[in-house]
C-alpha cells in the first residue's frame, strides 16, 4: 500500500544530487491543491500537488517550474510555465511539483532522477 499524504510541511531531497534538502509544502487536500500558489508572488522551496496529474498557471503572478512525477517520486518529464497556461495532464503521472522557475534546474530535478519527501 502506498503512503497517505497529508498537507503539511516537510523536506525535498533530489538522489544523487549534491544540493542540499529543499523546503517542501504538501498540497494533499482538495483544498490545498485547487488553491496551490494562487495568490502568492513566489514560493520559496517547493510545493508538492498529490494526488495530481497536471496543472495551470491561470491567476498566477509568476513563472513556475512543474516536475511531473510517478508513484514512485521518479521525475518523468520538467517543465517551466508562465501565468496564464494550461499543462496538459501526463500520462502515468501521480504527483506534481511546483517550484519558482529556474529552481530546479539549480537542485538537479530532471527526468528519470528520484525525489525523497520526509515529513
Amino acid at each position: 500500500m502506498g503512503r497517505r499524504w497529508r498537507d503539511g510541511t516537510g523536506t525535498l531531497r533530489v538522489c544523487g544530487a549534491d544540493g542540499g534538502p529543499v523546503r517542501l509544502e504538501i498540497a494533499a487536500s482538495y483544498r490545498a491543491r485547487t488553491r496551490g500558489l494562487l495568490g502568492r508572488d513566489g514560493i520559496e522551496g517547493a510545493l508538492l500537488l498529490t494526488p495530481a496529474s497536471g496543472v495551470h498557471t491561470f491567476r498566477m503572478r509568476f513563472p513556475i517550474d512543474v516536475a511531473y512525477l510517478d508513484r514512485r517520486l521518479r521525475v518523468l518529464a520538467v517543465r517551466t510555465m508562465a501565468p496564464g497556461r494550461l499543462g496538459l495532464p501526463r500520462p502515468r503521472s501521480w504527483h506534481v511539483l511546483e517550484a519558482a522557475a529556474g529552481a530546479m534546474a539549480g537542485w538537479g530535478v530532471r527526468p528519470g532522477v528520484v525525489l525523497e519527501v520526509e515529513g
